[in-house]
């Protein structure tokens, strides 16, 4: 597939899997059955049954959840990079899947944050979804951590 193929398929990924109107159908169309997952913010997954239970989980608990890009993404190979931003307000169920702490149900904390996800697409379909956050941005938001002072 050419890069703007692979292009296309993370931009449909962004929309459908990150973006407001979730459609968890996209799982089974575009993540390879073996697909890595990874961001600082929460345990690793492999499989699209993990990454259907993790999307499922982190929208229980953040239900306008919602991330779009900032910045046209930039393919080479089988890689393309995506820069992005959003959050949501934790306004559900319970949420455990951090670094550090857990959140009980509808605290009503509010997080935005910024990151980069690249990932790999071979024979059209996304093997791996790597992402860098601003994690301590997040953390610091949900109150699960204290700023640091001066």
């Amino acid at each position: 597939m050419s890069t703007e193929d692979n292009k296309t398929i993370v931009g449909r990924w962004f929309t459908e899997f990150w973006g407001k109107e979730f459609n968890p159908a996209i799982i089974d169309e575009l993540a390879a059955p073996d697909i890595r997952f990874e961001y600082s913010l929460h345990a690793p997954c492999q499989g699209r049954e993990q990454v259907r239970a993790f999307a499922t989980t982190f929208r229980a608990a953040f239900p306008d959840l919602n991330f779009w890009g900032t910045a046209d993404l930039i393919a080479e190979g089988d890689y393309v990079v995506g820069q992005w931003e959003g959050g949501g307000t934790q306004t559900g169920d319970a949420f455990d899947d951090m670094p550090v702490g857990s959140l009980p149900a509808a605290t009503g904390r509010e997080m935005h944050f910024t990151g980069i996800t690249i990932l790999k697409v071979e024979n059209g379909l996304i093997t791996e979804e790597r992402g860098l956050d601003d994690g301590v941005t997040v953390l610091q938001q949900l109150a699960l951590i204290k700023p640091a002072t001066d």
